[in-house]
């Protein structure tokens, strides 16, 4: 936490920093100052404290012209000898208001105010929240693939298929050498099981790893037409119309 200290009187300056020292060690008094033209141009060419520490009176005005002459939406804990001023302080962003002589009670009961609302308004990292709900997601996706050839099985990873292709009711796992593989499902269940961001369904028939396409080029009729890496195909890799647009804003993710 990092609080700026505006007082005008030494002795109740200096007893301020000892009180916020006393309550936490830990807490940085990043200035002290004595004057409205002080605390503006302190405001309008630093960044701004967590907390101010506020007295009313101050050595050339009122505390309350600074908030006419800056912007800070920081929570203010006001100091004073003055009963009369409580409602205007309240007006600005005040969360607490001391009657000098500050007691040590009294400047806790202000700060542990202050900790309690910035804990329930503090903003939440929803960039990080979002990366988290995605690696959970993630981690549902098909990895790896259980494929036959013969009475053979074997493992394959996700990252080593080039692309699945369905015929009739047989679904072909086609590794990024070429090799062909029957695997038991079905291309609409495998297309709710693979990773989006790395496979799409080309059309009835097919669903391709982003990571096996050499080149794309026009076809007939609107369509698309796939070469692959370092692989030569039983089927033409053929995007249908329907699905060209969403062909290509899904490869310029």
């Amino acid at each position: 936490m990092t609080i700026l200290i505006i007082e005008d009187e030494q002795l109740a300056q200096e007893r301020l920093q000892l009180l916020v020292k006393a309550y936490d060690s830990s807490i940085n008094i990043i200035a002290c100052l004595e004057s409205v033209e002080e605390t503006v141009n302190w405001l309008n060419t630093k960044p701004h404290p967590d907390l101010l520490l506020m007295d009313i009176h101050l050595s050339d005005g009122q505390s309350f012209e600074i908030f006419k002459r800056t912007t800070t939406q920081k929570p203010i804990v006001f100091t004073t000898a003055y009963e009369n001023y409580a409602i205007d302080a309240f007006q600005l962003f005040s969360i607490d208001y001391i009657l000098k002589p500050v007691t040590a009670e009294a400047l806790a009961t202000a700060l542990n105010k202050y900790k309690n609302l910035s804990a329930a308004f503090a903003p939440k990292d929803y960039q990080l929240l979002m990366e988290q709900v995605k690696d959970n997601f993630s981690t549902n996706y098909k990895t790896r693939f259980l494929a036959k050839v013969g009475q053979r099985l074997f493992f394959i990873t996700a990252n080593e298929v080039a692309y699945f292709a369905a015929d009739n009711k047989i679904v072909f796992l086609i590794d990024k050498e070429g090799n062909r593989f029957v695997i038991n499902t079905t291309i609409e269940k495998l297309e709710t099981e693979l990773n989006p961001k790395d496979f799409f369904r080309l059309n009835r028939k097919i669903i391709i790893n982003a990571g096996a396409i050499d080149q794309v080029k026009p076809y007939q009729s609107n369509r698309l037409k796939l070469q692959l890496k370092g692989i030569s195909t039983q089927e033409e890799i053929i995007i249908s119309r329907e699905r060209v647009a969403d062909f290509k804003q899904w490869a310029d993710a």
